[in-house]
């Protein structure tokens, strides 16, 4: 099982006064005006004191007009975690949203109505006028990485599309951003892997495959791949109901760079795998916190196996993944090219554990426009990796609540707590907040957790 530990930021701080961002709140102090070592360095690559930070968020789901709080908790995060990179999941654009009615597409394969009657030059104005809201959208939520120089990938979800830009349009426009890292080309080629488009990081390289899929090289200090980073197109509808699964194209990708890549990858995609079902146990219907399984799943009510997941890992609503298995999930684990798969889409569930040798992680959303769990919970999750054992990495939700504090509405659209089972084992800070007083309070949870277990104490019980 990969577990989490307490580490303390290994970035130092430069002296001299904080500089004023965008967002109104003052930079933090450090290397090269950089919280990004990799940026710095030109190159993703693991620090000299053997770290790699990666900060995921997921399903920021949003309109034209970004909720604030959403901005708040993505530069909070990078404050205090200090990624080399940032990964954004999908589903960054609400394409609902009425702001795109005269573009909307509910489905990859449907027309737009309200478009089918309009003149080429009506048509082309409204994908202008669409493109023009989605960018200053995504100016919104990128502005915190732009002002603190952090490199970033995308990769799509179930709603992006909906706007009515394909993922080739929506890449253009984020490769309009610095820091940028998806690639330009459209085409797999593992033998030729290209230049990132992100000034300064003129060092990395990207295998490219076609919007949203493609895979980035983390270096040790000498140069030697040591890590991969693998973004996934996870799909969006199935023409037969419920959700869809990566193409042909992204599958066979996959499983050709786990066979040339020296080192094992990391997945990050929107869409979760049916396998994320193996983390749950099943239960009665009359349970407190019991959550029926979605569609192929629904025949059953489950709630978070304490045995396979990590500590605070909770569970608010059924696994949205597709009916059928696309084989993806095999591919990561039969190839041994992959360590880890992040995925976000269900917007109230935050668990993590392993089963056949590969971590799987679910993220509950980052953003504020949308359903979720208590905006205290709404969290960005952050990745530690250690040159030592750079397929173990420590995980950690960074909370609205802990690292914000209070939203500033309360419009955010959520249900009641989420169910947290009681675990034996502990969680750690990776933010390295441990007072004494903090310490002293954990040890003696620690001494009544071991306690109760030696007495036969039931797991899971949340009480």
């Amino acid at each position: 099982m990969v577990s989490d530990m307490a580490v303390v930021s290994d970035v130092s701080q430069a002296a001299g006064a904080p500089r004023q961002l965008s967002d109104g709140s003052a930079a933090p102090l450090c290397d090269a005006s950089h919280l990004s070592v990799s940026a710095r360095l030109g190159r993703l690559q693991f620090h000299r004191s053997g770290k790699f930070r990666i900060l995921q968020f997921a399903d920021i789901q949003d309109g034209p007009h970004v909720n604030k709080d959403t901005v708040s908790l993505i530069a909070a995060a990078c404050d205090s975690a200090r990624p080399d990179i940032v990964i954004f999941s999908g589903n960054q654009i609400a394409g609902y949203d009425p702001a795109y009615a005269g573009t909307f597409i509910n489905r990859p394969w449907a027309a737009n109505w309200k478009e089918s009657s309009l003149s080429e030059q009506e048509r082309q104005r409204s994908m202008e006028e669409t493109s023009s809201l989605v960018r200053s959208s995504i100016a919104q939520f990128l502005q915190p990485l732009i002002d603190r120089d952090i490199p970033f990938a995308v990769t799509y979800g179930t709603h992006d599309f909906q706007c009515g830009l394909n993922t080739a349009a929506l890449d253009a426009i984020y490769r309009e951003f610095p820091g940028c890292l998806n690639p330009k080309a459209v085409v797999a080629d593992l033998r030729d892997p290209e230049p990132v488009p992100a000034q300064g990081m003129d060092r990395q390289h990207v295998y490219a495959c076609e919007p949203g899929t493609f895979a980035l090289t983390v270096s040790d200090t000498e140069g030697n791949d040591t890590l991969g980073i693998m973004l996934v197109d996870s799909g969006t509808y199935a023409l037969g109901g419920g959700y869809g699964s990566p193409s042909l194209d992204a599958l066979e990708f996959m499983r050709g760079f786990a066979h040339q890549s020296p080192a094992k990858s990391i997945v990050f995609q929107n869409i979760p795998v049916p396998q994320y079902y193996e983390l749950l146990r099943e239960t009665a219907p009359t349970r407190a916190h019991a959550v029926r399984g979605y569609r192929a799943f629904d025949h059953a009510y489950y709630e978070i196996d304490p045995d396979k997941t990590l500590p605070d890992s909770y569970l608010g609503e059924g696994i949205s993944c597709p009916d059928k298995d696309s084989g993806e999930f095999d591919i990561m684990a039969s190839s041994h090219g992959y360590c880890a798969i992040s995925a976000g889409h269900d917007h109230r569930n935050g668990f993590a554990g392993e089963y056949r040798g590969i971590l799987m992680v679910a993220n509950p959303t980052c953003g504020f426009g949308s359903y979720g769990p208590a905006p205290q919970k709404r969290a960005g999750r952050l990745f530690e990796f250690d040159i030592r054992h750079p397929y173990e990495p420590r995980i950690q939700l960074l909370e609205f609540g802990q690292i914000v504090g209070r939203p500033s509405s309360r419009k955010a659209y959520s249900f009641g707590p989420s169910y947290v089972p009681s675990y034996g084992r502990r969680a750690y800070d990776l933010l390295g907040r441990h007072t004494g007083w903090k310490k002293a309070v954990q040890f003696i949870r620690d001494i009544f957790s071991r306690s109760s277990r030696e007495n036969g104490g039931e797991k899971g019980s949340g009480k």
